[in-house]
């Protein structure tokens, strides 16, 4: 079983923060910057005034899974998810529907399989 491309140094975050472009929408902010690997990679970024741990896992996972099934995103891009506070109540369907809505405005949507 492959591992899942995530994003988990510091350092690769913090490379994301400065040289990725970000937009923002009522759930998350994200930002994309580009890598020198042949496949994107998912950062998520959770705050504890979102929620407790078992609040902040669950939206993790959410996220990780809708990155895993919409394929159509570019490679070779780093993708960081910053959750905000008002998404502790979204379904996964809102996520879903923000997560696309931002990929849309970064242009990073559009590879076919």
């Amino acid at each position: 079983m492959k591992r899942f491309p995530s994003i988990k140094s510091n350092a690769d975050f913090q490379r994301g923060y400065k040289r990725g472009r970000s937009f923002a929408n009522t759930c998350f902010v994200m930002y994309v910057a580009e890598n020198s690997l042949d496949y994107s990679r998912l950062g998520v970024s959770c705050s504890k005034k979102v929620g407790n741990s078992v609040v902040r896992h669950g939206i993790a996972r959410k996220l990780r899974e809708i990155f895993r099934l919409h394929k159509e995103i570019e490679l070779g891009k780093d993708i960081i998810l910053v959750v905000r506070q008002s998404a502790k109540d979204k379904s996964y369907f809102d996520f879903e529907k923000a997560y696309l809505e931002l990929c849309s405005r970064h242009h990073i949507i559009g590879r076919e399989e």
